[in-house]
């Protein structure tokens, strides 16, 4: 395992309070919050955050207050400099948000990973 630094990804401290509420919730053992990615989306890919019970030989993490958060090495490109919040819009309404997300030279959308946009394409 390798030091995920915090000029990869940022964590505010709306996400890391959610990301250890969540935990607290499931019984299982979890090593850590796992960030990855999927095909698809604005930057060719799109993301996702998954409870772990393993951390990889080459897996990147870092504990953000109580919570640790790992990032694959086959992920870290596609994230590198972005940021997780955590955004409650009322109602109800609340979700994780990937900001500064890095778009791909190739990618067809406008803009990406603006606060504006939700993280998403505008």
């Amino acid at each position: 395992m390798n030091e995920l630094k915090e000029t990869d990804l940022e964590v505010t401290a709306s996400a890391v309070a959610k990301f250890a509420e969540l935990i607290g919730q499931v019984e299982d053992d979890i090593a850590g919050v796992r960030v990855f990615v999927q095909a698809g989306g604005c930057s060719g890919v799109s993301f996702g955050m998954t409870f772990s019970d393993v951390i990889n030989d080459d897996d990147l993490a870092a504990t953000y207050e109580s919570v640790k958060v790992i990032v694959g090495a086959d992920t870290i490109d596609h994230l590198r400099g972005a940021q997780i919040d955590f955004v409650e819009k009322g109602g109800g309404n609340e979700s994780f948000v990937f900001n500064n997300v890095p778009q791909a030279a190739d990618s067809g959308c406008g803009t990406c990973g603006s606060a504006t946009a939700g993280g998403g394409c505008s």
